[in-house]
């Protein structure tokens, strides 16, 4: 797992390069965006409860058939899972914002869900829907905080981005 300042210098110590002013302008937009960053994953730990359930009922509105006989969330114990599985995507999105890059993500998170979750017959659009829900009220909330809520999209698009279905 690594982060933005670790990545950068490792891609140019691979290279045998000094760090030319692409990485020194890509170095002072980490620091200057640290604290933003840094006061939005401490909006995201003392609201995770609230965002997860919030986000849950805001999905199973939107996509009521879940919740129906035969749905992922049908059951006490699946819709629990549903539950468990934002979280964990709201913790891991709090991470990737602090380290600004996507590495954790894709390290802990992206990589090989797809194929988990095809296996088990969970439908990954609702999936999709619902670390949307997740990342608009995180934005709300730290808007509400007054911290630069540009941060949040990020690691939350991210997720989106890998996880959407694409035609090949």
């Amino acid at each position: 797992m690594r982060d933005a300042i670790t990545s950068l210098i490792r891609t140019y110590d691979i290279t045998g390069r000094y760090l030319d002013r692409d990485a020194i302008d890509s170095l002072k937009s980490y620091f200057t965006s640290g604290t933003a960053r840094v006061a939005a994953a401490a909006v995201i730990n003392s609201n995770a409860a609230s965002i997860v359930k919030q986000a849950g009922s805001a999905m199973f509105e939107e996509i009521p058939e879940l919740l129906r006989p035969g749905g992922m969330g049908y059951t006490t114990r699946r819709y629990a899972a549903c539950l468990r599985d934002m979280d964990y995507y709201l913790r891991y999105a709090s991470y990737s914002m602090v380290a600004g890059s996507y590495d954790v993500l894709d390290e802990r998170v992206l990589q090989g869900l797809r194929e988990l979750y095809n296996s088990l017959g969970v439908p990954i659009g609702p999936t999709v829907v619902g670390i949307q829900i997740m990342k608009n009220i995180v934005k709300e909330q730290v808007a509400a905080a007054g911290i630069d809520a540009s941060v949040v999209d990020g690691p939350f698009d991210h997720m989106t981005r890998e996880l959407s279905e694409t035609d090949i």
